[in-house]
């Protein structure tokens, strides 16, 4: 009933679940976990997953990956991995409607930052990590900028199924999740280089090792994300939206979301697919270079490649290294860049990227409405509200921007947008670009004197 293809139409290979691969052995291309559906236990309705809200005993029925198993049915229900993940919150925000420029009603955040470990990331390393357990894996490691090393170390130490082997770069990583990685017991291996050496090296050493890979270049971790998008539309009340809005980075998700919608319209459960907005932050823009500037599409899987890596080389040429405030998505050579290209074509994509100074501000935004987030995450808001200042998106569109981790992952840009001046933000973030906190909630500072005290109050408030 499921198997592993490769994405490229002109191979099209196919291989076992049972085999441990991140790329196509004939092709080199990224693969897929594919399904025969007339063998699958497939709903007539959407709807029909509305009998698991009264099943929460059961810990299949709770998680937010697997009581969709019937759309992702990989595994049989006795391998299941689960730590109640996908337990998250599709948020209208009319604060960020007013900010956006969208009509009240409009807007709403999918807050991943409920996950156990604080992210996005759980949603597919609970499915990595049921392949895993499927196939007898003892070790798993990634390469990270910090969410998925936290995710995976999180998910060793509680199943004790595997120990976790993580690889981070030298450059930036938000103490918030190397904090996670380190106190949930990994093995943490730093390097010198950015994620994109890192994610070189953990595939060499997985392939030498046997170690069990769980970077978004692995199929199965997509198939857990694709369970937010699920999410999203339960929320809906299985509506479609008008625009799906993501941050991109490795470009797991944007692949993931395109691969569900794409499989849902084919199943007959849904009659149209939303349109998909890739975000990348100005300082690692090679999706946004590629798409919008080169031209580079999937056409059916028949793209001209030429340019990618022309691109790569002259990044090497210069030496450049990916640098946004935007620690999460700070990556040059995103893995799954011919998904994404696909995902693109099937869902009418556009790629935007922004700057720091605008992530940033879309931030404090978000937490104006009640929402903490990331600083990757406020790259969909600021994505979406450039994409309606160009007309690209309608006021009156219905648009889900995903927040794809919590507030408290990099607390560090947080206090510092709100309480230091442009120079000390930039020398303690070392970022550039920033030249002011445009929405700083910044502490008032009084005597310690009730009476000076109570004249601030009514003051400021």
């Amino acid at each position: 009933m499921a198997f592993q293809q490769c994405i490229d139409p002109r191979c099209a290979a196919t291989y076992a679940v049972g085999e441990v691969l991140v790329d196509c052995p004939r092709c080199g291309n990224l693969l897929d976990v594919a399904y025969d559906w007339s063998r699958a236990a497939v709903p007539q309705s959407l709807r029909s997953f509305e009998k698991k809200w009264t099943q929460r005993r059961d810990p299949h029925a709770l998680s937010g990956v697997w009581r969709f198993h019937e759309l992702l049915p990989f595994a049989p229900p006795d391998a299941i991995v689960t730590v109640g993940e996908g337990q998250t919150l599709l948020q209208p925000s009319d604060t960020v409607a007013r900010y956006i420029g969208s009509q009240p009603g409009c807007v709403y955040l999918q807050y991943e930052g409920m996950n156990p470990s604080g992210s996005f990331k759980d949603n597919g390393m609970s499915a990595a990590f049921t392949h895993a357990r499927c196939v007898g894996a003892r070790r798993a490691a990634c390469a990270s900028t910090g969410n998925t090393s936290a995710s995976l170390a999180l998910y060793c130490a509680v199943t004790r199924l595997m120990r976790a082997v993580i690889f981070i770069g030298s450059g930036k990583i938000s103490y918030g999740k190397l904090s996670q990685a380190l106190e949930y017991g990994a093995l943490t291996v730093q390097i010198t280089g950015d994620f994109d050496d890192a994610m070189a090296r953990v595939k060499e050493v997985t392939s030498e090792l046997g170690i069990y890979l769980v970077n978004s270049v692995n199929p199965f971790r997509l198939e857990g994300q694709k369970t937010i998008m699920y999410r999203v539309l339960e929320a809906l009340n299985w509506e479609v939206p008008d625009w799906i809005v993501v941050p991109g980075g490795n470009l797991g998700n944007s692949s993931s979301f395109g691969k569900a919608f794409y499989e849902l319209k084919q199943l007959g459960l849904i009659d149209r697919i939303p349109r998909l907005a890739v975000i990348n932050a100005d300082g690692a823009d090679t999706l946004y270079e590629l798409y919008e500037n080169r031209g580079v599409r999937w056409e059916q899987g028949l793209a001209d490649l030429a340019p990618v890596c022309q691109y790569y080389d002259e990044l090497d040429a210069k030496k450049r290294k990916a640098s946004t405030i935007a620690s999460a998505i700070e990556i040059n050579r995103p893995v799954n860049l011919n998904k994404c290209l696909r995902a693109l074509e099937w869902c009418e994509g556009v790629v935007r990227r922004v700057s720091d100074q605008e992530i940033l501000d879309a931030k404090a935004q978000v937490g104006a409405g009640g929402i903490g987030c990331e600083p990757a995450s406020a790259a969909s808001v600021a994505g979406a509200r450039l994409l309606r200042q160009e007309g690209e998106i309608a006021a009156g569109d219905r648009v889900v921007c995903i927040l794809t981790g919590h507030q408290l992952k990099d607390p560090t840009a947080t206090v510092a947008y709100h309480t230091t001046d442009q120079a000390e933000f930039n020398q303690v973030l070392g970022v550039r670009g920033v030249r002011r906190a445009s929405f700083a909630n910044r502490a008032v500072a009084v005597p310690n004197d009730l009476s000076e005290i109570i004249k601030a109050i009514q003051l400021y408030s």
